[in-house]
């Protein structure tokens, strides 16, 4: 069977030639572009091609058309800023450094650490243009963990996941410096930010369409506030204002999705072009918008917990000629194996101590996908919780911050997805598997440790 490597060349990927600035040109074709279009909040159930009936997203749909749909991928927390960290650096939440957010007095989130090595660094050192357009949410401006100062030669958008509760700020950050926007009332103004946000990322693929870039782009949609310039289609629906607002937002963002891949058609790249979309966690709950559109799928639980609802989230990727169309894989996959990914798609070496394991193999239909032993989380806000995926099984464990003790719930996946019966009781040999799992996977953070550990 042809290695990835070998398939790579023959796609006509491998570049051969600079230019000045470090760029990739190929003699023939130069490595595949790629992005990442992350939403915020996002649930399992919220698009089309999941189920969803109420909510319109055609873009996307076409997306898992004419892609790869992911049934059990995870993100990598069930809020956004370790999420963010995990995609970024490739490590679940027992490693990496943001475990929870956490506000800072000033503007700005708990950043990541210089010598942790990101995706975009990864794709830069290869050549890449990179990227990152909306909400950051790793590192104050200037701070070690600014998106500059990991990897990103351009980032535009909110750096600060509070500023990000408005579609209506007064400034968003354009690198080290601020957009201000007078006309913004927060609840209301002449620059709706997700609009902003769209349109720079468009310029950035066209800024870069004769070069190989990355481009990330972590949207604030559907995260709260519900704030929309137009209810569209949904205006004259009998539905709450949240209701009606919410899936305008979707509506919107999924439009945007849409615009970005008219541009890869329009400037003759889509075929050489990675494109994935995914959510950052599951479903917020304000408005009671989560039972109306069914917005976890049924899974159970949402944003904040740990059980599938806040974790399991949608993922698509398409990639002309490469990716069979209308596929779907059951892989069991997560956030932090986005960087090992990318990093094999790009020919570079990924960073060692990772816990990420390329998925490419999927991808491309080759059947030497190396497999996860588990999958963990940990969750410090609450009281505390840990879980962890191996195999079909799922085990979840509640109110650590007393201690690593506490019982565990256990569940099989393969016939229970819903996580409605614990059946830890009669299966004693996979709890126990269950503990040694968590007990590896956890190493104590100074910044999140679980109350138990003080």
């Amino acid at each position: 069977m042809i290695c990835r490597r070998d398939f790579l060349k023959t796609a006509g990927f491998v570049a051969v030639s600079m230019v000045a600035g470090g760029r990739v040109l190929a003699a023939g074709r130069r490595r595949p572009n790629i992005i990442y279009i992350l939403a915020d909040d996002l649930g399992y159930g919220e698009l089309g091609c999941y189920g969803q009936k109420l909510i319109k997203t055609p873009n996307i749909d076409k997306l898992a058309q004419e892609g790869m749909k992911f049934t059990d991928h995870y993100s990598g927390s069930t809020v956004c800023a370790p999420s963010r960290c995990s995609l970024m650096t490739g490590r679940h939440t027992g490693h990496c450094t943001i475990r929870n957010n956490k506000a800072l007095k000033f503007e700005g989130n708990e950043p990541i650490k210089k010598e942790e090595v990101t995706v975009a660094e990864v794709l830069k050192n290869q050549g890449y243009a990179t990227g990152a357009f909306g909400k950051w949410g790793i590192g104050y401006p200037g701070s070690e963990g600014d998106p500059n100062n990991q990897g990103f030669d351009y980032f535009f958008g909110y750096n600060c996941q509070r500023q990000a509760h408005s579609y209506y700020p007064d400034h968003l950050w354009r690198n080290d410096e601020k957009v201000m926007y007078p006309g913004n009332k927060l609840k209301s103004g002449t620059n709706y930010s997700h609009d902003e946000i769209a349109n720079e990322a468009l310029e950035f693929v066209k800024k870069h369409k004769d070069e190989s870039f990355f481009l990330y782009v972590p949207f604030t949609i559907p995260h709260t506030a519900f704030q929309v310039p137009d209810l569209g289609q949904y205006k004259e629906k009998k539905w709450t204002e949240d209701q009606k607002t919410q899936a305008a937002m979707i509506t919107r963002m999924d439009g945007d999705v849409g615009k970005i891949m008219a541009l890869l058609k329009e400037f003759g790249i889509d075929d050489n072009t990675l494109v994935i979309f995914t959510s950052d966690n599951g479903p917020h709950g304000s408005g009671k918008t989560i039972p109306h559109f069914n917005g976890a799928g049924g899974l159970r639980g949402r944003k904040m917990s740990l059980y599938e609802g806040g974790i399991r989230v949608p993922m698509i990727a398409r990639f002309p000629g490469k990716i069979k169309p209308g596929s779907q894989t059951s892989h069991v996959s997560a956030f932090w194996d986005v960087l090992p990914t990318f990093a094999e798609l790009a020919e570079a070496k990924a960073p060692t101590g990772i816990d990420g394991i390329s998925f490419l193999p999927t991808l491309f239909g080759q059947d030497d996908q190396r497999q996860h032993e588990y999958l963990y989380w940990e969750f410090t806000a609450g009281k505390g919780t840990q879980a962890v995926r191996f195999g079909n099984y799922k085990a979840v464990r509640s109110e650590v911050h007393k201690g690593f003790d506490q019982p565990i719930e256990l569940f099989d996946l393969e016939n229970d997805k819903f996580e409605e019966k614990d059946i830890a009781s009669s299966k004693p040999e996979l709890v126990k598997k269950a503990k040694e799992f968590l007990a590896q996977a956890h190493e104590k953070s100074e910044l999140f440790p679980f109350k138990s550990e003080k």
